[in-house]
């Protein structure tokens, strides 16, 4: 999918989601930043040291709440790992906007 289309669709899908928030979506588009520097890889390796200042967050109970959120709703698969090493995986679901609700396709 290209970029264009997956801003479009994360912005339909969230528009009729109440559940979403500022935090998610500051999150979220860290993810996609992250997931276009390591060039588009599916699951993406992430560290919450990079990804907390790029979505504007300070708190590691913040992160950790809203990744597990947007994993729960739909919008991320969210694999955290605990390694130091390797990262948490994180696979950026193909979104798709169905009659106000959000389908993750996997």
């Amino acid at each position: 999918m290209e970029r264009s289309q997956h801003f479009r669709r994360f912005y339909e899908a969230i528009a009729s989601d109440g559940r979403i928030g500022p935090v998610h979506i500051s999150v979220y588009m860290g993810l996609l930043h992250l997931w276009e520097g390591q060039g588009y890889a599916s699951p993406i390796h992430i560290f919450s040291r990079d990804l907390m200042p790029v979505a504007k967050i300070s708190g590691i109970a913040t992160y950790y709440r809203t990744m597990k959120e947007l994993n729960k709703y739909g919008y991320i698969r969210y694999i955290s790992t605990y390694d130091r090493v390797l990262g948490s995986l994180v696979y950026i679901l193909e979104l798709k906007a169905v009659e106000g609700h959000l389908n993750g396709a996997h």
